[in-house]
């Protein structure tokens, strides 16, 4: 292979197409712009997010925030509040006899904002790790449910 000898593979170099010379060329009159219309218009120019009419994604779409399907939401309760629930052991429905969660099939998350007097047993869907920790030196057990 020499200098001289090198040419663009095949395919790779393309003729110009040719508008408005002639009905010969197929390319003529219209120039493939087809008859009357905005498109057929010199100086026509579409707006990058048109959508032909059809309401654009940009107006279809929510302005603020977003909604994600899959949260869990939690009933709250403080460990101060704990001395509220008569016995030792704490579960979802000694906590709505209390007063302290609305519901017993929505799960409970025990947070660790206050201090703890007695050893208790608390049964809960999820305890933050302050929580965790002042139950156990206080000498109770925490249990996931």
């Amino acid at each position: 292979m020499n200098l001289h000898n090198l040419k663009p593979s095949p395919g790779a170099k393309k003729k110009r197409k040719r508008l408005g010379r002639g009905p010969g060329s197929g390319w003529g009159k219209t120039a493939g712009r087809g008859h009357k219309g905005q498109l057929s218009r010199s100086g026509y120019s579409k707006r990058p997010n048109f959508e032909g009419g059809q309401t654009p994604l940009h107006r279809r779409l929510p302005k603020f925030g977003f909604t994600n399907i899959f949260r869990k939401e939690y009933q709250i309760v403080n460990l101060a509040d704990l001395g509220r629930c008569e016995g030792t052991e704490i579960t979802p429905e000694t906590l709505k006899a209390a007063g302290l969660v609305k519901k017993v099939d929505v799960p409970v998350k025990i947070l660790g904002n206050g201090s703890v007097d007695k050893a208790y047993m608390v049964k809960a869907a999820k305890f933050s790790k302050s929580a965790q920790a002042k139950l156990e030196e206080a000498g109770g057990k925490t249990e996931v449910v």
